[in-house]
């Protein structure tokens, strides 16, 4: 069965760190994209990055490149997601993702199979 856990999440302060962490387990994802994406109540699922597990190529949505980093420890089978400078807007349930690896629509949603069951993450002003 596979199963990706997150955890890391938790109340943080405007302009404070936090890294996530998606736990993986019951399959190789050899060949797969692994994402980390967000959700507000009442709002899409938004892409926010992903990394290849072979080879470790990373995609970032525009509103986090440069604040967000993804990566991941092939053994650990653990994905991380190190977000800096966190703002109230980034306040959202975090997700993480995976699916085997095509070079299209990594940014959709609805085209990922696995999906954790999210962590909460506050942002205080």
């Amino acid at each position: 069965q596979v199963q990706l856990v997150e955890s890391g999440g938790g109340l943080v302060q405007a302009g404070g760190s936090l890294r996530l962490s998606c736990a993986t387990s019951g399959r190789s994802f050899s060949g797969y994209i692994m994402a980390w994406f967000r959700q507000a109540p009442g709002k899409e699922r938004e892409f926010l990055a992903g990394i290849t597990w072979n080879f470790g190529r990373t995609y970032y949505a525009d509103s986090v490149k440069g604040r967000f980093t993804i990566s991941r420890d092939k053994a650990k089978n653990t994905v991380f997601l190190q977000m800096n400078s966190l703002e109230p807007e980034d306040t959202d349930v975090y997700y993480c993702a995976a699916d085997p690896y095509r070079d299209y629509d990594v940014r959709s949603p609805s085209l990922y199979n696995y999906w954790g069951q999210g962590t909460q993450v506050p942002v205080s002003s």
